[in-house]
């Protein structure tokens, strides 16, 4: 055992896994635990497919547990993706497993997830991902399996932390299509209505849509009015203008109604968002009797390569969870905060949704700049 080994608790293996849905960064993060490890002496062994690689190993394509090396991630920062998989359907504490009937049930397999893990002379474990897996995280802490968090999503809603990583990538992306969408709608004087991903809170939505200059933004914590958003248009109109952007957070909800949901929950999957741009494609045309086109920018979002922004950060991430690691830390979320990195205990931020502030200095921005947020006429 190595002096370096001694100091850093007894560590000499780790296992890291990516969860829920893929996020521009991943592999950044991957990159530096790796690197910083070896730098330690220790092993990092990537987990296949969230925690499918050790419940589910059979449906894993490749090896479910491997050791990754320096080599193995040496060119892998820049690039979109994981390359050890993701799932949003592999939570342990709610896996889906064949009942008596045949028919799948939700099982807790969390012991068995410690129990595996330290079978595989696992001593720590890196979990990357967004709210659930942050849930999944404090709740493998507290079976007694030493854990460290990073937090992961292009939503930026998780809690205590100023940023995510994937966020940055996916505004840029969406501003860049909204961008697009000014020329054709300008050309043929359209309402076009622009769908982005944000099923509880709005930043996607708010960031994209005021870098991109739309004129109407529609995020979950404001509940809008179609008639609100229509006026807005004709105001435009009055003043010679024939088109109009509108972005739209795919959670986003009329006033006195629900989300439009796509797809129900089962057994083992959360419900699925979808569907709000369509409607208010018809109902914009309806009140204002423009010519209306709706676009879903949907998990375009979450691909590609990750901004620098998004590198550096992903970079910081690893290399903090390895440090937090060395230093004793177990049962925390690596955070950025506003100088530095930070830990945030995963009991402070599991089953918390950090949503867009209504008062806040971006929404008051979006008001001084004209842009109508669905919540007056």
């Amino acid at each position: 055992m190595t002096a370096q080994h001694e100091q850093a608790g007894a560590i000499g293996r780790i296992g890291i896994l990516t969860g829920g849905g893929d996020a521009p960064g991943l592999n950044g993060v991957i990159r530096a635990v790796v690197l910083a490890a070896a730098r330690l002496g220790w092993e990092c062994h990537g987990i296949r497919d969230g925690f499918n690689g050790l419940l589910a190993p059979d449906t894993c394509a490749g090896e479910p547990v491997r050791r990754l090396l320096e080599a193995d991630v040496a060119s892998i920062g820049h690039l979109g993706g994981t390359i050890l998989g993701s799932t949003n359907r592999g939570n342990p504490l709610r896996f889906p497993t064949p009942g008596p009937d045949g028919q799948p049930v939700e099982q807790d397999r969390s012991g068995e997830v410690v129990a595996l893990c330290r079978a595989r002379g696992l001593d720590a474990l890196v979990i990357v991902g967004g709210d659930g897996s942050m849930g999944i995280a404090q709740a493998l802490h507290a079976r007694g399996l030493r854990v460290v968090g990073v937090p992961k999503t292009i939503d930026n809603d998780l809690d205590r932390t100023f940023f995510t990583f994937g966020f940055d990538t996916a505004v840029g992306f969406a501003s860049e299509c909204i961008d697009r969408l000014h020329t054709t709608a300008h050309s043929q004087h359209r309402v076009m209505v622009v769908e982005v991903m944000g099923r509880y809170a709005g930043w996607i939505a708010l960031h994209a849509g005021i870098a991109s200059g739309a004129h109407a933004i529609l995020i979950p914590e404001i509940a809008y009015r179609t008639d609100a958003v229509a006026a807005a248009i004709a105001r435009r109109g009055a003043r010679g203008h024939r088109h109009a952007l509108v972005v739209v957070a795919e959670g986003a909800q009329a006033a006195g109604g629900a989300r439009v949901v796509a797809a129900a929950a089962g057994v083992g999957r959360a419900e699925r968002l979808g569907g709000i741009g369509e409607r208010l494609e018809a109902e914009l045309a309806d009140l204002t009797g423009k010519e209306c086109r709706s676009v879903v920018l949907g998990h375009l979002l979450r691909g590609g390569s990750p901004s620098a922004f998004d590198r550096i950060v992903a970079a910081r991430f690893g290399a903090a969870a390895v440090r937090a690691l060395a230093a004793g830390q177990r049962g925390v979320m690596v955070a950025l905060g506003p100088q530095a990195i930070e830990l945030v205990p995963l009991d402070a931020v599991a089953g918390r949704t950090r949503t867009v502030p209504v008062d806040g200095d971006t929404v008051a921005t979006a008001r001084e700049l004209g842009i109508c947020l669905g919540d007056a006429a």
